[in-house]
C-alpha cells in the first residue's frame, strides 16, 4: 500500500471509530455511496463482500447499516485503487437527490442560511454523524462540524455543503474558507473545487460563510412543499429511539436547571462525578454535544413556558439562559420555523 493510502485508509478507520458505535444509516441511503464509489471507477462487488453487505438487502427500507460497514467500504475502496481527497471525489459526483428527504428539506428553504439550518436540524433522519453548529457574528457565518464524526464523514459533508450551495445559487454562493483539524492528501485540489482557501490541521471543523453569502436566494425555495417534507421528517425524528447513556443523563438534568438554574459544563459534570472535558469526550463517542443537548433542552423548555404559561416572551427568554430578546427571537425561529408571538397567536386562535 502507499504512503498516501496508509494515511487516508487510517484516517476513515478513524473516523469509524469517533462515530458512536450505534450509528447508522438507511440502507436505502447508503445506497448513495455506493453509487459514488461506482461513478468513480470502483468495482462494487469486491468491496461489498468485503464489508459483508448483499445489494438486495440495501433495498429493504426498514434495513440499516451501521458506520462501520460503511467506514470498511471506504477503506477497502483506497485498498482497491488510492484516490486522494475521496471524500471529496465523492462529494463531486454526489448529486441532488441523492439523499431525497434530507436534500429537498434543505434546498426548498428560502435561503442558504436556512437551508444549513434545516440540515442541522434534520440531518438525523439519515443517521448523519456530523453535528453541526451554526455561529452568526456581524460580517461572517461559522458552520462547525464537532470533530467526533471523523475526518472522512467532516470532508465529505463540507464538501458536499460547498458544491450543493454554489448550484443552487447559480454559483452565486462560496465559502470564504474551510477548515479541518487533521491533514488532508492534497489541500490545494480541495481549494481548486471548492473555490476557497482550505486550512488544513485547523484549530475547528467547518466552513465560514460572509453574510451576503448567508442571505443568498435558493433557486428551489418553496414554503409549501419544505412545510410537507418537514411533517414526514419530523414523524421519522419522532420515531427514532430516545437519547440512551450519558446523553441521557445530561438530557434529564439540564431539563430541570435550564429554567434559571447552572447550565454550565462544569456544573453538569460536578453532578455527574466527573470533569468537564471527560463529560465532553464522553459525550462526542455518542455522537452529540453538550451544546447540542442545552440547545434541546431550551427549546423545551421554551415552548412550555409559551404554551402555558402568560410569561413576557422577554421573561421566557431570560428564563431560559438569554440575556437579550434578539438571540432568543433568533433560536426560536430556527426551533420552531415561527417567532413566539406568532406561535403564541396561534394558540389563541385555537
Amino acid at each position: 500500500m502507499t504512503a498516501g493510502a496508509k494515511s487516508l485508509t487510517e484516517r476513515v478507520n478513524a473516523s469509524a471509530r469517533q462515530a458512536p458505535r450505534t450509528w447508522t444509516m438507511p440502507a436505502n441511503d447508503a445506497r448513495a455511496f455506493l453509487s459514488a464509489l461506482e461513478r468513480i471507477g470502483y468495482h462494487l462487488e469486491p468491496l461489498l463482500a468485503s464489508a459483508g453487505l448483499r445489494v438486495h438487502g440495501l433495498d429493504d427500507p426498514d434495513a440499516r447499516v451501521p458506520c462501520e460497514t460503511l467506514g470498511a467500504l471506504i477503506a477497502g475502496a483506497q485498498q482497491q485503487r488510492f484516490t486522494p481527497n475521496i471524500a471529496l471525489e465523492l462529494a463531486r459526483v454526489t448529486p441532488i437527490g441523492a439523499y431525497p428527504l434530507l436534500d429537498y428539506l434543505v434546498l426548498t428553504s428560502e435561503t442558504v442560511g436556512a437551508g444549513v439550518r434545516q440540515l442541522a436540524r434534520y440531518q438525523r433522519i439519515i443517521g448523519g454523524p456530523v453535528d453541526l453548529q451554526v455561529g452568526e457574528q456581524i460580517d461572517t457565518v461559522r458552520v462547525e462540524m464537532a470533530p467526533a464524526a471523523g475526518p472522512f464523514a467532516i470532508e465529505f459533508s463540507a464538501s458536499l455543503m460547498v458544491l450543493h450551495f454554489t448550484h443552487e445559487t447559480d454559483g452565486g454562493f462560496a465559502a470564504t474558507r474551510v477548515v479541518f483539524q487533521h491533514a488532508v492528501d492534497d489541500p490545494r485540489a480541495y481549494e481548486r473545487a471548492l473555490g476557497c482557501p482550505v486550512e488544513p490541521q485547523g484549530s475547528w471543523n467547518g466552513i465560514s460563510v460572509s453574510a451576503a453569502a448567508w442571505r443568498l436566494p435558493l433557486r428551489r425555495r418553496d414554503p409549501v412543499l419544505r412545510q410537507l417534507l418537514e411533517t414526514q421528517a419530523d414523524g421519522i425524528l419522532a420515531r427514532q429511539p430516545a437519547r440512551t447513556g450519558l446523553a441521557f443523563q445530561v438530557q434529564r438534568a439540564l431539563a430541570s436547571r435550564v429554567a434559571g438554574g447552572d447550565t454550565s459544563v462544569a456544573a453538569l459534570a460536578r453532578e455527574l462525578a466527573m470533569s468537564g472535558r471527560t463529560l465532553q469526550r464522553r459525550l462526542a463517542t455518542e455522537g452529540v454535544s453538550y451544546h447540542t443537548l442545552l440547545d434541546e433542552a431550551r427549546k423545551a423548555a421554551a415552548g412550555q413556558y409559551l404554551r402555558e404559561s402568560t410569561l413576557a416572551v422577554g421573561e421566557i427568554a431570560y428564563l431560559v439562559g438569554y440575556s437579550e430578546p434578539a438571540p432568543f427571537h433568533r433560536a426560536f425561529k430556527r426551533w420552531f420555523g415561527k417567532t413566539p408571538s406568532e406561535v403564541r397567536s396561534l394558540k389563541a386562535e385555537v
